[in-house]
């Protein structure tokens, strides 16, 4: 973006930030609503994950130093400013780590390499929060040499501590010596525990934030004071310190799974040159390298075994418990281990690339895809927080003014009120659950893009499957060549294998394979081009134009003789797929293939079953074939669609309800994005990731259910969550206003909702939905 001042552009330089010790969604919009006053910024991106901050800077009219001054002002603290190219790559802006601006606090970890691998993704849209009405704990932050220690040893710890310690001393002072010294002895620890607490209150005051904890914890704290409750005032401040160290914990155990992805790659790799390995780092290899992984060692980038056959090791990586025999020919994913064998891989992705960083760029982006739930309960908040105020004030007020009730009474009981009415546990509900529930689905190779896509699977009632290389193995194999006339079978495979040269799609790699397995020389083909759900064409030196398609399509071109068409019917008829092969002389032959469905095919319709969810398989290939594979399977099935035929499909299928397709190539791509819920196989093309709202990266069909089931657990925990906070605070505000509970038992109902609803979350990070539908793992 760009502004204009007397007429002239000015240009807007894009910065980069970490922000240390974000712990929830509220923090993400204190950071944001704290940097937007900032004059001369836009575009602010935050990303809770990755603890980034994205500003657009217009350095005429401020500096990159102001940022990091309105983010310290609020208890933050950043580090690793960065100036952004326009692709989103950065360099260093400052030539040392940014000067620190917040207090010290709680603990995260060493982010100064994760920016390495980031390619722009990430961050929250501008419209997804209204930031003047943050409402829940603003943190302090650890130093970074205090993170990945000890809970005591950081900043939240040791203020704990130190508050616990002085509470503690002010009760001995109360038993040994008299009551008039205890009193002072609990006002000092009321004091000196509030102190930080107060001055982040003031700064997100001062930031335009009025409405915080922060805010009601000083106001409650002070308040009690000056009524004589200095013991609970102690009592209290000691509590919300606790409350804070316990979320601050959580969260980042919520976090673990994803951040521990990036210890699985390797930081350095064996590249051979002529033959010889050379250790380099390994985010210096480069596409087309070769690099030895001899046995032990973790694949360092994304790649295809050209030498060796070795058990790996996937597990880290997908989830997949068994290792998997990888030989020439085959993919393997950076971050697994090779466990028997030495193995030469070709690099196939760039390190930025690999599937590691594709894993961690889709759960940043699922921080911009909230779940309809978490932004009702956020608008919710925005106006639940001002209530509570206004009822505080009148519960204050209106009884001793009205009444002639004692004053000190009902300000005590508008404190607690005030105390008890933060909505800090029902904010978290929702995102602490979400968090989980990713977590643990990245862990296993379910890869959601987002609260709304958890929803939306947590909804399914019909899943439509696309057939090759998803409910099959993705690897037919010539089963039957069937010459035309004097034709030999070697031509007729060489003519096929001619103009399907360079194709990725499952068919021509089969007739490919084949043939090199013959030893056939290829005729060079030019003009090739591709008739979608049809086949393929292509002008071939000495022979003309040669067409690979459909039986229908050659019958339509009058090019399937009455012969050749039974025949054709007879192989489809044993589940076989065929394909003509003809020129403009006639046909040529036929091409038989087999794809084989997938092992746990038939168990995975089963389990969709038991979760009363329907499937259907949507296919390009022919009616007989289609019909063979689905009786198999156990499922029904939909022959003869192209691309724009799956879409209407998709379209006709969703008017009974929310559609999940579960596809693996490009011309699944509409059909995913028309879904309510677009799923794509691990090994399908990039087009088919990079258009599907998840992902299921182990390629088996049994982990659709275990996506489905991940989300309705999510789901249930969140319903458990928000249960739990409504129903703490619905009991809690009516006995505060009756004066059946006080000040202590308020922050302790606050903070005990927020630490139960977040440790209910975190149960998901245990859950195991494979195990949990009954299935091996393996």
């Amino acid at each position: 973006m760009s502004e204009k001042t007397a007429g002239v552009a000015t240009a807007e330089t894009r910065y980069e930030w970490t922000v240390e010790g974000m712990d929830c969604a509220s923090c993400v919009a204190k950071a944001r609503g704290a940097v937007e006053r900032v004059s001369g910024v836009s575009g602010v991106e935050v990303s809770l994950m990755k603890e980034r901050l994205r500003v657009s800077l217009d350095e005429a009219r401020t500096r990159p130093e102001a940022v990091e001054r309105a983010i310290g002002a609020i208890g933050y603290k950043t580090s690793a400013r960065r100036r952004l190219d326009p692709e989103g790559a950065g360099e260093d802006a400052s030539g040392r780590e940014a000067e620190d601006h917040g207090a010290c606090g709680c603990g995260g970890h060493d982010h100064r390499n994760d920016n390495r691998n980031d390619n722009g993704h990430g961050g929250h849209k501008d419209g997804d929060h209204k930031h003047g009405d943050s409402h829940s704990h603003a943190h302090d932050h650890d130093d970074p040499s205090e993170r990945g220690q000890s809970w005591w040893r950081t900043g939240k710890g040791r203020l704990v501590i130190l508050t616990g310690a002085l509470l503690a001393a002010a009760w001995a002072t109360e038993l040994l010596v008299s009551p008039g010294i205890s009193r002072w002895a609990f006002v000092a620890a009321c004091l000196i525990g509030l102190f930080p607490v107060a001055r982040r209150a003031f700064a997100l005051l001062r930031a335009g934030m009025p409405f915080t904890i922060e805010m009601l914890m000083t106001i409650a704290a002070t308040g009690a004071l000056f009524i004589d409750a200095s013991e609970e005032a102690a009592l209290v401040v000691f509590l919300f310190a606790v409350g804070e160290l316990l979320e601050g914990v959580a969260t980042d155990q919520a976090r673990s799974g994803i951040r521990s992805l990036v210890k699985l790659l390797p930081k350095t790799a064996l590249l051979l040159e002529s033959g010889r390995p050379r250790e380099v780092p390994a985010d210096s290899l480069a596409v087309g390298n070769e690099v030895l992984v001899r046995p032990g060692d973790r694949v360092p980038a994304d790649g295809t075994v050209v030498a060796g056959s070795s058990g790996v090791d996937e597990s880290p990586v997908t989830g997949e418990s068994m290792p998997q025999t990888r030989s020439p020919g085959d993919d393997v994913f950076a971050g697994s281990i090779n466990a028997e064998a030495a193995l030469t891989i070709r690099v196939t992705r760039e390190p930025s690339d690999n599937t590691i960083a594709r894993i961690i760029r889709l759960v940043e982006e699922a921080e911009e895809a909230r779940a309809p739930t978490e932004r009702y309960i956020d608008r919710l908040s925005r106006v639940y927080m001002p209530f509570i105020v206004g009822i505080a004030v009148l519960v204050a007020l209106v009884p001793p003014l009205a009444l002639g009730l004692p004053w000190d009474v009902w300000i005590y009981r508008a404190l607690a009120l005030l105390l008890i009415g933060c909505p800090c546990a029902l904010v978290i509900s929702v995102p602490a659950a979400i968090a989980s529930g990713l977590s643990s689905g990245a862990r296993r190779g379910l890869l959601m893009k987002g609260g709304s896509v958890v929803e939306a699977a947590a909804a399914t009632r019909l899943v439509a499957f696309d057939k090759t290389g998803t409910l099959t193995q993705g690897r037919p194999v010539v089963t039957d060549i069937v010459p035309f006339g004097s034709t030999p079978q070697a031509e007729v495979l060489m003519l096929a294998a001619a103009v399907e040269n360079g194709s990725s799609h499952p068919l021509a790699k089969a007739i490919l394979i084949r043939a090199e397995n013959d030893g056939l020389a290829l005729p060079a083909a030019s003009a090739a081009r591709a008739l979608p759900g049809r086949g393929v064409v292509a002008e071939l030196a000495g022979r003309g134009e040669i067409h690979v398609t459909s039986p229908a399509q050659a019958l339509e071109a009058g090019r399937l003789p009455d012969d050749l068409e039974r025949e054709a019917s007879a192989l489809e008829n044993a589940g076989k797929t065929v394909v003509v092969v003809h020129g403009a002389e006639g046909p040529i032959g036929l091409v038989a293939m087999r794809d084989e469905p997938r092992e746990d095919a038939a168990r995975a319709i089963r389990e969709l079953a038991r979760l009363d969810v329907s499937a259907v398989m949507l296919t390009g290939d022919n009616a007989r074939t289609a019909a063979a594979i689905g009786d198999v399977i156990g499922i029904e099935q939909r022959a003869r669609l192209l691309p724009e035929d799956k879409l209407v499909a998709i379209r006709e299928l969703s008017q009974g309800g929310p559609v999940m397709m579960v596809g693996d190539g490009i011309n699944d791509a509409p059909a995913l994005k028309q879904a309510s819920l677009g799923v794509a196989m691990g090994s399908g093309t990039d087009v088919a990731l990079e258009t599907a709202d998840a992902a299921i990266l182990r390629d088996r069909v049994g982990d659709v259910a275990a996506m489905i089931r991940l989300a309705r657990a999510t789901m249930s925990n969140i319903h458990q969550n928000v249960a739990i906070a409504l129903g703490l605070k619905g009991v809690f505000l009516v006995t505060s206003v009756l004066g059946i509970t006080g000040l202590w038992i308020a922050i302790l109902a606050d903070t005990g909702a927020t630490v139960l609803v977040t440790a209910n979350a975190l149960r998901l990070l245990a859950y195991d939905p494979v195990r949990a539908g009954g299935q091996s793992g393996t």
